[in-house]
């Protein structure tokens, strides 16, 4: 549907609204990764956390919070979580107390191994072959980015009209 031929009730129709299919389809997502980190015994926010530090190694809490667009009140109770499991380790920095870096402990590295096999069968739920998958994760991509230039847009303060 695009807006300069649809009706005006028709935009307001609940099916009609892509944020809604976002919406539910990460309600699905999260089913699915409900069962498929099961045996994990992680949440799909702590799974999320250890994919990122699976690939980056240790890591300031900041620089986690960037990478997974989450606030610190967030992802500290997360990390938390993750430490009193025994999977990660908090330490402050030499070089900056006020800095809080994170890294896997033994035990979450060798998790990851076990971890491997949650992307085939989240890609298996979908139904969708890996070239659907790879053009639905880059219009994912543009969508984010487009957004967050809109949102950036409007929290700029207005430029001052010319006198």
């Amino acid at each position: 549907m695009t807006t300069t031929t649809a009706e005006p009730d028709d935009l307001l129709r609940l099916e009609h609204q892509v944020c809604f299919a976002l919406n539910s389809a990460s309600r699905a997502f999260g089913g699915v990764y409900r069962e498929a980190l099961r045996d994990l015994d992680l949440t799909y926010p702590q799974y999320l956390a250890m994919l990122t530090l699976w690939e980056h190694g240790e890591l300031p809490v900041k620089r986690m919070g960037e990478l997974l667009r989450l606030d610190s009140g967030t992802l500290s109770p997360l990390l938390k979580r993750l430490e009193a499991a025994g999977v990660v380790q908090r330490t402050r920095s030499a070089t900056d107390e006020r800095s809080v870096m994170v890294r896997p402990t033994a035990t979450g590295a060798a998790l990851r191994e076990r971890a491997a096999r949650v992307p085939l069968r989240i890609a298996e739920a979908t139904g969708l072959d890996p070239v659907e998958l790879r053009a639905l994760h880059g219009m994912l991509t543009r969508l984010t980015e487009r957004l967050d230039a809109a949102g950036d847009v409007r929290e700029r303060p207005a430029a001052a009209e010319p006198k």
